[in-house]
């Protein structure tokens, strides 16, 4: 399939993990991709795997300067911006509620949920057709449809974390419940001209997500009905059927991509 052929993809946090598996996915079906990260030579090595259709812009996604570069660059580079995936996130505690340092907490919010609001913000406004100098016929576009954009889809990934009680990550949990009311805000007010979704994975065998599985992955795995942690490439297939044109008519949803685990409580 080249269901991304002549399309642009932004992708945060996009040099390993889920973030460079959806970026392959892309590349592999005709699309062109930024990818963006803190690690200069990782992005470097990533890019490179990627190849002529791949650029990379360093940075912390939570940092504005940045986000603007990041935007700016994927259309001075491929001459649009079709796709953005809000893949970065970060999770620096660990334990129940009680114990949590209200720092950290900021900090996750910070990143994993008002820096993919402002992604999309940015991304719309970025992408938005200019107004004509005369204004169009009453007969061309009724005066409350909103202006034409480039930007089609909008792919935020949240969590199973998000979506019932996991005691061992539980800020994590709701900062990507707030993620998945985000992605429903956003889909509301940013339709019909772009769509707007989640995935929301389980255990994925990640940098981010080893605390989980590291030294026990057998007993991990065992509670999973598909009998296995995810694997990158699980979820980029999902990633790019929610971003291209076969999810033309799904919005403001949250696929969860979990071996089975929302049958069980919890992680």
């Amino acid at each position: 399939m080249q269901r991304f052929a002549g399309r642009v993809a932004l992708i945060t946090g996009g040099t390993r993990g889920i973030g460079l598996a959806i970026a392959r996915r892309v590349v592999a079906e005709g699309g062109s991709v930024v990818v963006t990260g803190r690690d200069e030579a990782q992005l470097a090595a990533s890019v490179a795997e990627l190849g002529g259709r791949a650029s990379g812009v360093p940075g912390k996604v939570h940092d504005a300067a940045h986000r603007d570069a990041a935007i700016a660059h994927t259309i001075d580079r491929f001459g649009a911006l079709h796709h953005l995936v809000n893949n970065a996130g970060i999770n620096p505690a660990y334990g129940p509620l009680a114990e949590l340092d209200p720092a950290a907490a900021r900090k996750i919010f910070e990143v994993n949920v008002l820096a993919a609001l402002e992604w999309a913000r940015a991304a719309v406004a970025a992408t938005t057709v200019p107004p004509r100098d005369t204004p169009p016929p009453d007969n061309e576009r009724p005066a409350d449809t909103p202006p034409p954009t480039t930007l089609r889809s909008v792919l935020n990934l949240a969590s199973v974390a998000g979506t019932t009680a996991s005691p061992d990550i539980a800020f994590y949990g709701v900062s990507k419940a707030a993620l998945i009311n985000l992605t429903q805000q956003l889909a509301h007010e940013l339709a019909p001209a772009i769509r707007v979704n989640a995935l929301a994975p389980a255990v994925i065998r990640t940098k981010l997500a080893r605390a989980l599985y590291e030294g026990r992955e057998a007993e991990a795995a065992a509670r999973y009905p598909l009998a296995r942690l995810g694997e990158p490439d699980d979820v980029a297939g999902p990633a790019a059927f929610l971003l291209s044109d076969d999810a033309a008519w799904i919005t403001g949803q949250t696929l969860l991509v979990d071996g089975g685990s929302s049958l069980h409580p919890g992680l």
